[in-house]
């Protein structure tokens, strides 16, 4: 359903995709990649944005939301990759987490996207979403969501399913109203039918 499936941020570097990461929370990839084209453009390397005046840097990513939070998130990240791994952003999971701004979730998408390691399987909204709509998990959390969904998926998949889970979630398995009649999952799903904002949806479903 998804041949072409992949991150939808912007970047050319491991660095460049951090901060469009750290970017994201509560905030669109069409945004940040909107943000990200003149960011680039601006500030090129950590150091740039190390010895970034902070106001300048919270300008420019000010239609993100949360500016402030990750301006300074992004500041002192590119700090410590400066002071402590030499510009480059480190490829092990545990330096990676103790970076400002960075969590679990952002350093499984740059370990996957940009250094094609599969440390984990990254769980956004969508791939919350949709992994208890089709009962691959109960639990509510992502790190208990990730756990379960590690157990079930082979570890070669790991990086693959989660943009599929998320090309899935914005096209079909929306939020506020999936459209089941149209989806080719429909059959496996134990939500089917199930979903408030999808009983009036068209059962073209029982047709493919």
């Amino acid at each position: 359903m998804y041949p072409h499936a992949a991150c939808s941020l912007d970047f050319r570097t491991p660095f460049q995709l951090m901060v469009a990461t750290i970017l994201s929370a509560q905030c669109t990839d069409e945004r940040v990649n909107i943000v990200t084209k003149e960011l680039f453009k601006k500030y090129k390397k950590p150091s740039d944005y190390a010895e970034a005046l902070i106001n300048g840097l919270e300008d420019a990513i000010r239609s993100t939301g949360f500016f402030r939070n990750k301006a300074k998130s992004i500041k002192e990240s590119a700090r410590v990759i400066v002071e402590k791994y030499d510009g480059k952003v480190p490829e092990r999971i545990e330096l990676l987490v103790k970076l400002p701004g960075v969590g679990r979730k952002t350093a499984t998408v740059i370990l996957g996207t940009a250094f094609h390691k599969a440390e984990g399987i990254t769980v956004d909204t969508h791939v919350s979403r949709l992994s208890q709509r089709l009962g691959l998990t109960v639990a509510k959390t992502p790190e208990k969501i990730e756990k379960d969904l590690m157990e079930l998926i082979p570890k070669k998949d790991w990086i693959i399913f989660s943009h599929l889970m998320i090309d899935h979630g914005r096209a079909v398995c929306k939020a506020r109203k999936p459209e089941c009649g149209d989806c080719r999952l429909a059959k496996l799903c134990p939500s089917y039918g199930n979903i408030p904002s999808a009983h009036h949806i068209s059962n073209k479903a029982d047709n493919k």
